[in-house]
């Protein structure tokens, strides 16, 4: 895949940079007796970071091959590193997704927060500049550096605003991430020692022997599995979940699991695609493992955010099986799933933060009967739980179904495993909802329940239309990806052995 530096505005660079700055200017007020600005500032520099996305999917070409928007400048020119950004069909998508995503968690904060304000909305919008820079970064080192800088203001947020394990659970989060991403940067210097560059399209093309390549797969896969998460190294996502709070849980399933998965697209298929097809098969059993195996452990949770974490394990499941399927249907269905995910899993912890913030509770047996008392409220809650399990019409179904289908073209077995998946998610998350939604008052605290205020009805709402939009009308995300899926998968078939 090649590049092109074009004359556009920067407009990687100002995704990546402008909410970087907000969020440094709101830590700068620092003071709670300003929170009302901190927050005026904050949803400003959430909406204005949002609008240098916008150009990103209106002027995408879709036929055209390799990368767009490509910006590069020396940055450390004595190791010849440079700040190196574009996009293609594949990372496209999640740069506005992280902007919208980003909007909809400060204004799930406006309330809620009242505390360090400030720290709050600051360390959200670096984040997001950090995470689009993951996305959007095609220079090694900077990869990493961005990769690695996400895990700081991450667990600040777990560690300071969660709830009563919230150290252990920040820790947690950390050194899990932290120690499976050293060999992946051991794999990049190895890899710059063997190409003499850090451009990752120039590694994307460097022979190397099968030994090389299972090696440096298996470090990058350290750093990806454990940030997807893939079982088994997916116990840290609920314990975490747990402990964060509503903001922290939304973006961490809604953009930070996507890291994981990006990594294999951009790293792990095209530098390494005879490894990556020869170790295939155990990318495969560790995702249908996930598909069923981690369904079957939501069905029996008590806690609402553990049963969607474990969904969003499951979810995640069908994003890796689709990539080391290695045809065009599941690759293509596993990006769309990503992008629904965002979406739903999103939605699903900020419904169960309504929750919380009212009745003080996360336990599925201390409700029932919210329907009566926030009918609002419910019809979200159930549009969100039919897309969770892969409803026709929602963007759940579009991203499982083409996984679905590819699945059967690559194995009719593996094809009826992975379908399973739809209906373990349809026995979660409709045993949750009808245990919390429908029924009689349960009691006073759901009695004592208020409905959606027009802050709470705005941001899901605006998931809503999301989730039904994609569902309804996936072509312009299909579109956007299928040169790049093609030119991946082409690649990945020609062997890259050294002679």
């Amino acid at each position: 895949m090649q590049s092109t530096i074009n004359n556009l505005p920067p407009y990687l660079s100002l995704s990546i940079w402008l909410p970087i700055l907000f969020g440094v200017i709101i830590l700068a007020i620092g003071r709670d007796s300003r929170a009302g600005l901190v927050r005026v500032l904050a949803l400003i520099g959430s909406i204005v970071s949002l609008l240098p996305t916008i150009p990103l999917f209106t002027q995408f070409d879709n036929a055209a091959h390799g990368i767009q928007f490509a910006e590069s400048s020396p940055w450390i020119e004595r190791f010849n590193i440079h700040y190196f950004l574009g996009i293609d069909g594949l990372s496209l998508w999640f740069v506005p997704l992280t902007a919208f995503i980003t909007i909809i968690v400060v204004i799930s904060a406006w309330e809620v927060i009242q505390e360090r304000v400030a720290h709050y909305m600051g360390a959200f919008l670096i984040l997001s500049g950090l995470m689009i820079g993951v996305f959007t970064a095609l220079d090694g080192l900077l990869f990493y550096f961005f990769f690695e800088a996400t895990l700081i203001p991450m667990y600040i947020i777990i560690g300071v605003w969660g709830g009563a394990n919230r150290v252990y659970a920040a820790f947690k989060f950390f050194l899990y991430t932290f120690l499976g991403s050293l060999l992946t940067l051991v794999a990049i210097i190895y890899l710059y020692n063997k190409s003499g560059s850090w451009n990752i399209l120039e590694w994307h093309q460097l022979p190397l022997t099968m030994s090389e390549q299972v090696a440096i797969f298996l470090a990058f896969f350290m750093a990806f599995a454990v940030k997807v998460p893939m079982f088994p190294v997916h116990t840290w996502l609920p314990d975490v979940h747990v402990e964060a709070p509503t903001g922290g849980s939304a973006v961490l399933a809604a953009i930070m699991l996507k890291l994981g998965a990006y990594g294999f697209l951009r790293f792990s298929l095209p530098i390494t695609p005879d490894a990556s097809q020869y170790l295939a098969p155990m990318v495969i059993v560790l995702s249908l493992i996930a598909v069923i195996y981690v369904g079957l452990v939501a069905l029996v949770q008590k806690d609402m955010k553990k049963l969607v974490a474990y969904s969003s394990i499951a979810h995640m499941g069908f994003v890796t099986l689709g990539f080391f399927m290695f045809n065009a249907m599941g690759t293509q269905g596993a990006i769309m799933q990503m992008i629904s995910h965002g979406f739903v899993s999103g939605a699903m912890f900020l419904c169960i933060g309504v929750l919380y913030d009212q009745a003080h509770s996360r336990q599925i047996a201390d409700y029932g009967g919210v329907v009566n008392k926030m009918p609002k409220f419910a019809a979200f809650f159930i549009l969100f739980s039919m897309a969770n399990c892969g409803l026709p019409a929602t963007s759940g179904f579009v991203g499982e179904f083409m996984v679905i289908l590819g699945a059967v073209q690559f194995n009719f077995v593996t094809g009826i495993l992975a379908a399973t998946a739809l209906i373990l998610g349809a026995a979660y998350s409709l045993w949750m909802a009808k245990r919390v939604i429908f029924g009689k008052v349960a009691n006073h605290h759901v009695a004592e329940l208020v409905d959606l205020n027009n802050r709470e009805f705005l941001m899901l709402g605006l998931l809503a239309i999301a989730t039904l939009y994609m569902g309804l009308y996936p072509a312009p995300f299909t579109d956007t990806m299928q040169t790049s899926v093609a030119d991946l998968l082409q690649h990945v078939s020609q062997t890259k052995l050294a002679q």
